[in-house]
C-alpha cells in the first residue's frame, strides 16, 4: 500500500521571520522626525503590516501625581504631534495601533517593548533636536544591541 504526503513546501527564511510582524514607529516623550515617520509609514503601507506608534515616557515619582492622574497630561502640541502618525497611516488604510508606556527607566521599556510586541522593524524616529545626546546614544546602542530585527535610527 502507498502512503500520500503531502509534499513539504519551504518558505523562505525571511518570509517565515516578517510574516505578522508589525513596523514599530518609537519615540521617548518628543515628536517624531519627519524621515523616520516617512519610512515607518512607507514599510507598513509596501508591507501590509500593521504599524505600531509607541511614545515611552519617563514616569516620574511623584505618588500623588499619578493617584490624581496628572501623570498623563501632554503638552497639546506634544499630543498632536504624536498622534498625526496614526491618523496620518489609517488614511492610508493601515491598521494603527497607538500605545503610550511610562516607565522609570524608559530605554528599559522601550527594549521590553520590542521584545513584546515582535516587530519586523524598529524605525526610532524622535526629533533629534528635542531629545538630549546622550538619551538618543544610550537608546539607539540598547536597540541596536538587543533587538531581534531590523533597527532604523534617525541620522
Amino acid at each position: 500500500m502507498t502512503e500520500l504526503r503531502k509534499p513539504s513546501v519551504r518558505e523562505p527564511l525571511e518570509d517565515r521571520a516578517t510574516r505578522g510582524r508589525p513596523v514599530l514607529l518609537a519615540t521617548l516623550g518628543v515628536p517624531f522626525d519627519p524621515d523616520g515617520l516617512s519610512f515607518a509609514l512607507d514599510a507598513a503601507v509596501e508591507s501590509g503590516r500593521p504599524l505600531v506608534v509607541a511614545n515611552v515616557v519617563r514616569l516620574e515619582p511623584l505618588p500623588m501625581s499619578v493617584l490624581l492622574g496628572f501623570d498623563r497630561l501632554e503638552p497639546p502640541a506634544l499630543a498632536d504631534a504624536l498622534i498625526e502618525p496614526a491618523r496620518l497611516a489609517h488614511s492610508l488604510g493601515v491598521e494603527v495601533e497607538r500605545l503610550r508606556v511610562r516607565s522609570p527607566r524608559p530605554v528599559s521599556a522601550l527594549v521590553e517593548l520590542v521584545d513584546e510586541i515582535g516587530p519586523g522593524i524598529v524605525v526610532f524616529g524622535p526629533d533629534r533636536e528635542r531629545l538630549s545626546r546622550r538619551l538618543y546614544r544610550k537608546a539607539a546602542a540598547k536597540l541596536s544591541e538587543h533587538a531581534p530585527c531590523l533597527v532604523w535610527l534617525a541620522s
